[in-house]
């Protein structure tokens, strides 16, 4: 399985009074992670519906469990991947880790939906996006 992983710091001001991360802070790593999976892409920041149609997306579901904490200030590996795409949806898969092994501080799945810039009701991804996002499907 082919993956997208970027090194993300935990800093003081991300922890809870216990000095753990914040429950919280876990799904923005893993959204700044999915951002950089699409700059990585060539996706900018200003959205143009001719330029790329699969922009317009919204989130339908997060789901984050919590296997152990991430304690104090440091760095971990942020790791997605695509786990399924449908005709209208796509599947995030994600990890967050620690630096020095495999062992996940937390997993979890973020699925979107492409949606018509206008009506914002679902529409298909687009060949292009299906062929680009191949080498990071499950199974790959």
């Amino acid at each position: 399985m082919r993956f997208h992983e970027q090194v993300m710091g935990i800093y003081f001001d991300d922890l809870d009074a216990f000095q753990v991360l914040h429950n919280a802070r876990y799904l923005l790593l893993f959204e700044r992670t999915i951002g950089s999976f699409w700059k990585q892409l060539g996706w900018g920041a200003l959205l143009s519906p001719t330029d790329n149609p699969d922009q317009y997306h919204v989130v339908r579901a997060n789901h984050i469990l919590y296997d152990r904490p991430v304690r104090g200030v440091g760095e971990v590996r942020v790791r997605i991947w695509v786990e399924q795409m449908g005709r209208t949806s796509l599947t995030f898969a994600m990890r967050i880790l620690p630096m020095d092994h495999d062992e996940p501080y937390c997993t979890g799945t973020r699925t979107i939906v492409r949606v018509d810039p206008v009506t914002f009701l679902p529409v298909p991804w687009t060949d292009e996006l299906r062929h680009r996002l191949a080498p990071l499907a499950a199974g790959a």
